[in-house]
């Protein structure tokens, strides 16, 4: 399976390179942005990074081979085309993409977003479009269950959005969503994603909803 944790923290440094469009098949956007961080000064891209290496251990040690699209060992991206790509090129069985979110600060909680269909140029989401559903709806009862988050109150609806912009979900070829696990603009998310005990029971809850997924 894939984990994507969303950014890099040396994307600041790296503007032309992060600002150059990519194709996603309904339009271009930018290969990749510098992510969110707390009032504190905490990025997303560490948080997102410290998930993943703590959903990895869990799944590894569950006997799941994962591969991540960046360990922290690159000096900007990759871009979200070439987000997509590894978890095609690596077969994953399922794909989740790690984010956390830079909403204005009086929304809080987790969403989870899924792939619309979008068939242009590169993208053809239909054959990941249920699974993807079926993913998503795993994910978003595992992560409210495991960690308390509420669901959002300022996008989606119960927990689930349903996008067609977003070059990581339109150019995949398997099952796969994103995860935005709180708001980090908001104070209380922002307390709990900040504490490394919420992050391992986030991590613990995204193992989960995969193993059940691959499983079930």
């Amino acid at each position: 399976m894939l984990l994507d944790p969303g950014h890099n923290g040396g994307n600041a440094e790296h503007a032309t390179e992060i600002n150059r469009k990519v194709d996603i098949g309904n339009s271009r956007k930018e290969c990749d942005t510098t992510g969110t961080e707390t009032n504190a000064g905490y990025p997303e891209a560490d948080f997102t990074l410290d998930v993943v290496h703590r959903a990895r251990q869990i799944l590894q040690d569950r006997g799941a081979k994962v591969v991540l699209t960046q360990d922290g060992d690159r000096a900007w991206g990759p871009c979200i085309d070439e987000r997509a790509r590894i978890g095609n090129e690596a077969g994953a069985a399922a794909a989740v993409s790690v984010h956390a979110d830079g909403a204005p600060s009086s929304g809080n909680g987790f969403h989870v977003i899924m792939p619309a269909r979008v068939v242009a140029g590169p993208a053809d989401t239909s054959a990941i479009v249920d699974p993807s559903h079926k993913l998503g709806l795993l994910l978003r009862d595992a992560f409210k269950a495991g960690t308390g988050e509420p669901y959002s109150s300022y996008i989606g609806q119960q927990g689930l959005d349903t996008r067609s912009d977003l070059g990581g979900l339109n150019l995949s070829k398997v099952p796969k969503v994103f995860i935005e696990c709180g708001n980090m603009r908001n104070s209380g998310d922002a307390q709990r994603m900040s504490d490394p005990q919420w992050r391992q029971r986030a991590a613990q809850a995204l193992a989960d909803a995969l193993t059940s997924y691959l499983t079930g």
